[in-house]
């Protein structure tokens, strides 16, 4: 017996008819970042064991924005989802009973941040912030962590005002990490930032990241663009589970994505955006410095 098999055997000895009669389906919210059909398409293997290990119909849902999954989660239509630290507090200031963080995905090294990464491309003369004054700068979402709230922190502390007009000509939202790709290379506009884990090779995309999903589906070719800003690190974002949901729903959930990285690394590989270690258990706690950032720009 495989060791995935083995795992799939062991969640759906959990998966009793107790299960089937407190919830008659789990739902997976898929943050933005990448167009719909790629999303699930990566996911699609999540979605096949966790249907088979709680013995209930498993679904995936991509909303538009990553506001479709925070209120998702909040509304109780949706029972898991990975999101950015800034998605996390943000369901986590409306209702702090809502969710609960239980893994992060896990750097080749063991650590758990990543960067935001400006970026701009090869050809356009521009090499850092100095050269971005009168040009265009496209952020994801304002949901997003590296793609709005820390650039949004770390350019006006750097001497770069957010304030449109004052030092890049336009501030967009393009949607999400990957259409800010797609509106760098294309011209649309002059830089953009997005997310990667900052390791490995800028060729690559780095290890993990919407960069490396970019590269692998032959959206970018890295030689194209070129680096102008890194942020300092970021706490990667969080897998969290609605409280609500029973106990023994919860475990087999963080067991089956737990061992991923081990039973199925083609499937690990798709859902965390690259090389990583796997996920690995986290709380509440590390995200109480970006729920406090979060609180601020509220105010």
């Amino acid at each position: 017996m495989t060791r995935l098999m083995t795992l799939l055997a062991t969640t759906a000895a959990l998966a009793t008819p107790l299960h089937a009669q407190e919830i008659t389906e789990f739902r997976i919210g898929l943050l933005g970042g990448e167009n719909a059909q790629d999303r699930m398409a990566s996911n699609e293997c999540l979605r096949a064991y966790a249907e088979e290990a709680l013995g209930v119909p498993t679904r995936l849902f991509t909303p538009a924005d990553y506001n479709g999954v925070i209120q998702g989660l909040l509304g109780g239509s949706l029972d898991m989802a990975w999101l950015g630290a800034s998605a996390y507090a943000a369901v986590f200031v409306a209702d702090e009973d809502a969710v609960e963080p239980v893994l992060v995905k896990t750097n080749m090294d063991g650590s758990y941040t990543y960067h935001s990464i400006g970026f701009a491309r090869a050809d356009s003369g521009i090499t850092s912030l100095d050269d971005m004054q009168g040009r265009s700068f496209a952020f994801a979402d304002p949901n997003s962590t590296s793609g709005f709230l820390i650039p949004n922190v770390e350019l006006p502390e750097a001497g770069y005002s957010m304030t449109e007009g004052e030092y890049f000509s336009r501030i967009a939202f393009s949607g999400g990490h990957e259409q800010s790709i797609i509106g760098v290379v294309n011209g649309d506009f002059d830089a953009g930032v997005t997310w990667a884990d900052g390791q490995g090779e800028w060729e690559d995309g780095y290890n993990s990241g919407a960069l490396r999903k970019a590269a692998d589906a032959g959206i970018v070719d890295m030689n194209d663009i070129v680096e102008i800003w890194k942020s300092s690190p970021i706490p990667e974002g969080p897998v969290v589970i609605r409280k609500a949901l029973p106990d023994d729903v919860k475990q087999t959930m963080i067991d089956l994505v737990a061992a991923m990285h081990e039973t199925d690394p083609e499937c690990a590989y798709g859902i965390a955006a690259g090389e990583t270690s796997g996920f690995t258990p986290v709380t509440h706690e590390e995200y109480e410095t970006i729920i406090a950032i979060r609180r601020a720009e509220m105010n």
